[in-house]
């Protein structure tokens, strides 16, 4: 494909605000404010990052440093190791010799 310099610059950007807004539905993020340059969702409470790990991890095991990169601003490596924690302490998910989280059961 050829593409001119504006044409190309508004595909990449038309891709990626494509991604984005995978991201935030596929989490099941609120958005408070979108424009063509900004998307602003709201930050999961401790429940509703628990369940976005959990779905993250229906599709494949995950270490903390995957979990934070497609959560990236939305919460913290801190934040992620916690919740991973307790969902280890309540037998949920398991740390695997790789250092990737699995759902029990998902062995």
């Amino acid at each position: 494909m050829n593409y001119d310099k504006y044409e190309y610059a508004e595909y990449v950007y038309n891709e990626k605000k494509s991604d984005e807004e995978g991201v935030v539905n596929k989490l099941g993020l609120r958005v408070v404010y979108e424009d063509p340059e900004v998307l602003v969702v709201t930050a999961p409470n401790e429940d509703e990052l628990r369940n976005i790990i959990l779905n993250l991890l229906r599709e494949k095991p995950m270490s903390v440093k995957e979990i934070h990169a497609i959560l990236a601003g939305i919460a913290s490596e801190d934040k992620i190791r916690r919740s991973l924690l307790r969902l280890s302490e309540e037998g949920i998910v398991v740390l695997d010799e790789d250092g990737r989280y699995r759902l029990l059961g998902f062995l």
